[in-house]
């Protein structure tokens, strides 16, 4: 195993940062457009992070360029995400809007992982200008700021299958045959089309022009940071909880899908063996919890009761995180039902976290083949998906990431604990977190904020934001010490 190739990882990492600094500059003209204060530090923000991306780009200047593997892909892309959050906490820093080093950073990462939990405690009395950069940086950090550096990846030079690879989420990419570079654009031209549509669609509902566009970029990345502390309870109205629903679906629906749909090929979507149980999944727990609710009493609307389920259900399995009610209130089994949902997650290839549903379905399909082999012993009985067989050794790495991936929950719990936090929220701390959900349980449930949240435990928490981001082996390789062996 050569040498890394740091001047192609400081390179990308420049390069990156310049286009944080340019997508910072557009929420400093929406802070000079509302004439805040807020406005100069941001420009300062903007301009220290450009001047530094071209200063770190510099460096990685050089007329010989080696090819990269793995190791270069993967220290690239975590190190991307720890270091864009680093200077995207600035603005929030440097404005004095969130003095603390540790909530900005903790807000930013939050933001770049598309997690949504947030230690604000009076959103509606923050600058625009802030509000709509927390926007933002879900927004890029959705679909993928790598993929989008791949959009432009001559740019860069390099090889773009490992990077992608290493961002990109679940066990199998959908099947685009061109290059990567020109996945990666198709990705991103889907994203921002259907993040229009959605920003319309709101706007000639109650929202303003600026809470539309905030809560396009906030839903389309299945973030769920809102301009109100209140989350879309602020604006009690089902056009938006319907509307929100269906795009909330669609961000946790395989983006490349969404492509092929877009393109007159529906049949693509449709077949789609992940596709059909995310949805079925979502319907049956919408009609369990509606109808659990109608039938105890707790709602006696029959509309509302679904409208608001669907709502809930939707929101915590794409992992967006928005809110219509307080469902703390609902009682033990419906947060169990929604815990659950905070686990499974969406699809692979979206913008959501978590474990993903393709996995659960190749752990299912894996238990059953066992069953079998134990009348037929002798039977060759492969795992297929989507009528193609899925090789043994993506059966056995899904094992180990569902190992990892409850192993490192409930050591999370007891780390979390340890700090001081109670078991309730240490629980809906670490599963939120690590499935970038947002919204989790107790007094950090809902409306609640992670605040009060000791400052170590928010390190450790951004940790688990990153990890389950860049879904574990990208991350726990960089802490294997036959990575840094030559």
């Amino acid at each position: 195993m050569g040498k890394f190739n740091y001047r192609f990882i400081f390179k990308t990492i420049g390069f990156l940062l310049i286009i944080e600094s340019l997508f910072m500059m557009l929420a400093t003209v929406v802070s000079f457009y509302y004439r805040e204060l807020a406005g100069d530090a941001m420009l300062i923000s903007s301009s220290i992070t450009f001047f530094s991306g071209i200063f770190i780009r510099l460096i990685g200047t050089d007329d010989y360029e080696r090819s990269i593997g793995k190791r270069e892909s993967f220290l690239v892309v975590s190190l991307t995400w720890v270091i864009l959050s680093a200077f995207g906490m600035l603005p929030f820093y440097l404005s004095g809007a969130i003095p603390d080093i540790s909530n900005a950073y903790f807000e930013t990462m939050s933001g770049f992982t598309t997690t949504g939990a947030s230690i604000l405690t009076d959103i509606d009395s923050m600058p625009k200008g802030l509000l709509f950069w927390r926007s933002i940086t879900q927004w890029i950090g959705g679909i993928g700021i790598i993929v989008f550096a791949l959009a432009v990846l001559p740019i860069v030079g390099g090889n773009a299958s490992v990077l992608y690879d290493a961002e990109t989420t679940g066990i199998v990419h959908e099947r685009f045959r061109p290059r990567v570079t020109q996945v990666a654009k198709r990705l991103w031209v889907t994203y921002i089309f259907v993040t229009g549509i959605l920003f319309v669609l709101l706007w000639v509902g109650p929202m303003n022009m600026f809470d539309s566009i905030c809560h396009a970029l906030a839903t389309m990345s299945t973030g769920g940071y809102s301009t109100k502390q209140a989350s879309i309870a602020y604006w009690n109205s089902p056009y938006l909880e319907y509307v929100l629903s269906v795009f909330m679906f669609i961000g946790g629906t395989n983006f490349a899908l969404i492509f092929f749909l877009l393109r007159g090929v529906p049949k693509k979507l449709l077949k789609d063996e992940e596709f059909r149980w995310y949805a079925v999944i979502c319907i049956i727990f919408t009609v369990v919890i509606a109808g659990s609710l109608y039938f105890s009493g707790t709602f006696d609307n029959i509309e509302y009761s679904l409208r608001t389920s669907m709502f809930q259900v939707v929101s915590i399995i794409t992992t967006t995180g928005f809110t219509s009610v307080d469902y703390m209130d609902w009682g033990a089994f419906y947060i169990f039902m929604l815990c659950l949902l905070m686990l499974f997650c969406a699809c692979a290839g979206s913008t959501s976290g978590g474990i993903k549903i393709v996995r659960i379905i190749v752990l299912f399909k894996n238990a059953i083949n066992e069953f079998k082999r134990q009348v037929h012993p002798n039977a060759i009985l492969p795992v297929r998906l989507n009528g193609q067989v899925i090789p043994i050794d993506i059966v056995t790495k899904i094992l180990a990431f569902m190992f990892l991936y409850l192993a490192i929950l409930v050591v999370s719990f007891l780390v979390l604990s340890f700090m001081g936090i109670n078991f309730e929220e240490s629980i809906g701390a670490a599963i939120t977190c690590m499935g970038n959900v947002g919204p989790g349980l107790g007094d950090i449930g809902h409306n609640g904020h992670f605040n009060d949240v000791p400052s170590v435990s928010k390190w450790y928490l951004c940790f688990l934001m990153l990890t389950g981001r860049l879904e574990l082996f990208t991350v726990l390789s960089l802490f294997m010490p036959a990575f840094w062996k030559r």
